[in-house]
């Protein structure tokens, strides 16, 4: 692949598009519930493979940064370099579907920049399959990769990140098991994957990339799969948690109920108390009623949500 430059065009040749597999396309939406990516695979919801990582990933470094800069600034930075990596994704996935594309902004010039550099570094990538892949597996989890193709003549996963500042090895771990997860899938699915790379490039325009052989993949496709064992051991403490909290909000409701039920005995006692006084006083005063008129006398008591109307005619 080489990206060609001139004054008003940008153009990448030297590569071919081949459509070696039929990729489906699933659809993404936020879980209401638990705030997770989802993908809707088959009419089952699947958790995103971004999603496994963020729920089982060590916070503690990212934790004492937030207390470092404060949460609005660890937010704006946050907000900012997703706002560039989605821009910078959409102008290399219309570049190779051929599709003119320009963003005047400063934002927009600032991410073609960095798409323009990563995909100057790409003169191994022969053959694209897809773009922006949807992958599955199993019904286990599901997510999509930015490119599979043909890469140094070898079935590949590429995947393109922005980044702020240059990374070492060890910072990315979690960008190599994505990479696990991925080729696991689409080798289940459509065909054995043999390499991957992850290509990044920083807002100074400093290309980096890391790619894994087979036995380097296979090793990260194994600690995805120890990730995902402890994203599941996650789901079920929560669902456990959330079971024991419900009992004691049940138990709570039933000890409620208890002590209504006892305080509107009571009522019924002092109820049936008062009638038995009036009943009596009925029966000794009865001999003044006779010369008197009909008169009703009412005694109104509320029991819990009714009230009870009693009709005495002396």
């Amino acid at each position: 692949m080489k990206l060609i430059e001139t004054e008003n065009s940008f153009q990448l040749t030297d590569f071919k598009i081949v459509s070696k597999h039929s990729y489906k396309k699933y659809s993404r939406a936020e879980d209401p519930t638990t705030g997770q990516r989802m993908y809707a695979v088959d009419g089952t919801k699947l958790p995103s493979v971004t999603t496994i990582l963020s729920a089982t990933k060590d916070r503690s470094a990212l934790d004492n940064w937030i207390k470092r800069v404060g949460q609005e600034e660890a937010d704006r930075i946050k907000n900012e370099a997703s706002s560039i990596g989605t821009e910078m994704h959409t102008v290399i996935e219309n570049y190779i579907a051929g599709v003119g594309y320009l963003n005047l902004t400063d934002k927009g010039e600032k991410a073609r920049k960095m798409a323009h550099t990563i995909l100057k570094n790409q003169s191994k990538l022969s053959e694209v399959w897809g773009s922006e892949v949807s992958l599955a597996y199993e019904g286990k989890y599901a997510g999509a990769t930015d490119l599979i193709g043909i890469w140094n003549d070898k079935t590949a996963i590429l995947d393109w990140k922005q980044t702020n500042k240059p990374k070492r090895k060890e910072w990315i771990e979690d960008y190599f098991l994505q990479l696990g997860a991925y080729t696991l899938a689409h080798s289940k699915m459509y065909e054995k994957i043999e390499t991957a790379k992850v290509c990044l490039c920083s807002r100074n325009y400093e290309y980096q990339e890391f790619f894994l052989d087979e036995n380097e993949l296979k090793n990260y496709q194994e600690k995805w799969w120890e990730r995902y064992t402890k994203y599941l051991s996650t789901l079920a403490n929560y669902s456990s948690e959330s079971s024991s909290s419900s009992k004691s909000s049940s138990e709570s409701e039933s000890h409620s109920w208890s002590s209504n039920s006892i305080a509107l005995s009571l009522k019924v006692i002092r109820s049936s108390s008062i009638l038995s006084m009036m009943s009596w006083i009925v029966s000794f005063f009865g001999f003044f009623a006779i010369s008197l008129p009909p008169q009703n006398l009412y005694c109104n008591k509320k029991m819990g949500d009714r009230l009870v109307l009693f009709n005495f005619y002396l």
